[in-house]
This record gives structure tokens, sequence and C-alpha cells, in this order.
């Protein structure tokens, strides 16, 4: 099973490079069982729950190693985010410029888009001039089992109060599990926190306490009313950005200067 499984994730490797613009993200209607990235339905981590065998509570001492977010993160320390309904607005509120992003934390192809064409972002919203509007969905859940999306949606909305919110995102993707393994458990959460600099009691229980489960569910229900069915989703100014441009940063960087976006 190990072997086929992994001739599925090499394969899948190989038809990416490929296909190149033609593969552009994660189909909310995708059963799981034939998934890009290797597919299949609950791996065994998905079935343990946020607590060690003995009942203690998630701690940052088990798990994988978080890594630290790309330094170009650190630009945006200062720019303000808010939320209202199932959105996280990331920028100034009177910024000229709106981009709209959909992703579900687990899909790999938004951590591609995070890791380059997003980078094209960071300069325009560092200067104000756009602002950045997050629906994060956690449909990915439903196609291969486990809570990693509604965990690291539930943490994503907690780094908001934190202050630290573009920093815990960028972190989030880094640590990116395989899309197949339900990774994103609190325990290590709460190490992609300690990564991107958040040390905050609060975080750390909003985070283990699953606080905010109503928000990821309102934000999924955001994802569903606005039609769209795959992550990522990137619109400018209300028009949706071509596929082929999300995962190059001097191909996005291009798609915004196009819409206005200095």
């Amino acid at each position: 099973m190990a072997v086929r499984k992994a001739g599925r994730v090499a394969a899948s490797v190989a038809a990416v490079a490929l296909l190149g613009a033609v593969v552009t993200g994660c189909d909310s209607d995708d059963d799981g069982d034939g998934d890009w990235m290797g597919g299949g339905k609950k791996s065994p981590s998905a079935s343990a729950g946020p607590s060690d065998p003995a009942g203690k509570s998630p701690s940052r001492d088990t798990g994988p190693v978080a890594k630290v977010p790309p330094a170009s993160v650190n630009d945006l320390a200062k720019v303000p985010t808010a939320v209202k309904g199932g959105v996280i607005t990331v920028g100034e509120p009177s910024a000229k410029h709106t981009v709209k992003v959909y992703e579900d934390p687990r899909c790999p192809f938004c951590k591609k888009f995070e890791e380059n064409g997003a980078q094209a972002l960071v300069a325009p919203l560092a200067a104000g001039d756009v602002k950045v509007e997050y629906t994060i969905a956690s449909f990915l859940d439903d196609n291969f089992g486990g809570d990693g999306s509604k965990n690291a949606a539930n943490a994503l909305r907690a780094a908001v109060d934190t202050g630290k919110f573009p920093q815990f995102h960028s972190a989030l993707f880094t640590n990116q599990p395989e899309e197949s393994d339900d990774g994103f458990t609190p325990a290590f959460l709460l190490k992609v926190g300690a990564a991107a600099g958040i040390k905050d009691a609060a975080f750390d229980k909003a985070v283990t306490g699953n606080a905010h489960k109503a928000w990821v569910a309102t934000a999924m229900k955001a994802f569903t009313a606005d039609g769209v069915s795959g992550t990522p989703t990137v619109e400018i100014d209300g028009k949706k950005a071509p596929a082929d441009s999300l995962y190059d940063e001097a191909d996005f960087g291009k798609a915004l200067k196009d819409a206005g976006v200095s």
C-alpha cells in the first residue's frame, strides 16, 4: 500500500510539472479518492484527538518542528487587520484596490500561491494601495477526513486578535502538511503560532479550545455564498485573476499592475 501511494504521489508531482497552468487548484467537489497530491480518505493521524494518550492538553513538545515564515511578511507587521462576517481583511480600509482571496488551509495550491504569486502583494499592501479580503474555507476536511482545515481556520481567526495575522497566515502555509494528512492539530498550530512570533495565552486557549468554531462555519458559508468551488480563487477589484498567473510572482504582479495596483 505504501509503495502504491508513493507511486501516486510521484505521478501527481509529474502531472503538475507537465500540466503547469492547467492545474488550477483544489476542487470542493473532489471526493478525496484521487486528488492531485496522492488522494486517500482519512490518514492515520486524522483519527487522533487533540489530546495525547495520557489525556493531557495539546503542547508544543510533540510532533514536527514548525518553520518560521518568509522574512517578507515582516513588512506587513504594521498593516491593520479586521474581521467582518466570515471575511478577514488585511490592509488599509481606504485602499483603492481590493483583492479577494479564497483559500482552504489544507490546499497545496494555496501554499503554492502564497509562496509565489502572493508575494507580489506584499509591497502594495505595505504601501496602503491595496487591501486583501481572505475567505477561509474548510471543505477539504470533508474530502479527506479529519478537522485540519477547521482547526487552522479557527487559529487564523484567533491570530487576528494577536495583531499578527499576516505572520501566522504566512507561517501556516509554510508549515502545511500533505493535503491528505490531517496534520493541522491544535498542538501543531501552537508551534506554528510560536514560529510566527505569537506569545499569547489567549491565542493558545482559543486554538486548543476551538473558540472560533462558529466563525469557521460562517466563513465556510461565505465561501459557498460567493459561488466559489475551488481554491485558490483570487479576484482583483471584482475580476477573477487568471489561474495561470497565481503561481509566479512576476505573473501575478503583472495581473495586479494591469488592474492598476502599483
